[in-house]
């Protein structure tokens, strides 16, 4: 299958650096199986710590199952294992934040839910428990002394 990447595309009022709180972070993925092509009812968890041995290989994986249709066995992981921040300079465009080495599946929908960060744009402070399961986010920036937030969050993924 290859590499595929996960863009962000959102609205950052007064705040930069919004990405995951820490390397624990869940993220959720509704997968297609690239065998028989059906997609995940429910969405599945992969952690950039978590690892599972791939079956017949030496090797191991963030995210290894087994199509419930099909039977065969997919995997992926993080490549590189870091996460890259989405920065205001990115403000209304798509930038990649994670890459994916993926075989046998492939992530088709990504849904943000809670665990993220940013940093105040003018103060440096650091909001480490961002929400963004509704899509957006809102707050108040008390050394600034004014609004931030995180508005029109869309997600969309490319070949790496």
């Amino acid at each position: 299958m290859g590499k595929i990447a996960l863009a962000m595309k959102a609205e950052l009022v007064n705040v930069t650096g919004l990405q995951p709180a820490d390397a624990s972070h869940d993220f959720h993925f509704k997968i297609k199986c690239t065998s028989c092509q059906e997609v995940s009812d429910n969405f599945v968890t992969i952690n950039r710590e978590d690892t599972s041995p791939i079956s017949g290989s030496r090797g191991e994986a963030n995210l290894v199952m087994r199509c419930k249709f099909c039977k065969r066995e997919g995997s992926a992981s993080f490549d590189p294992p870091q996460v890259i921040p989405y920065n205001a300079e990115h403000n209304g465009q798509f930038s990649r934040i994670a890459v994916f080495e993926c075989r046998g599946l492939e992530p088709v929908e990504f849904e943000a839910r809670d665990g993220w960060k940013a940093v105040g744009a003018e103060s440096g402070q650091v909001f480490d428990d961002i929400d963004l399961t509704d899509g957006d986010w809102a707050d108040y920036d008390e050394k600034a002394g004014n609004e931030v937030s995180v508005m029109d969050l869309e997600f969309q993924f490319s070949r790496a």
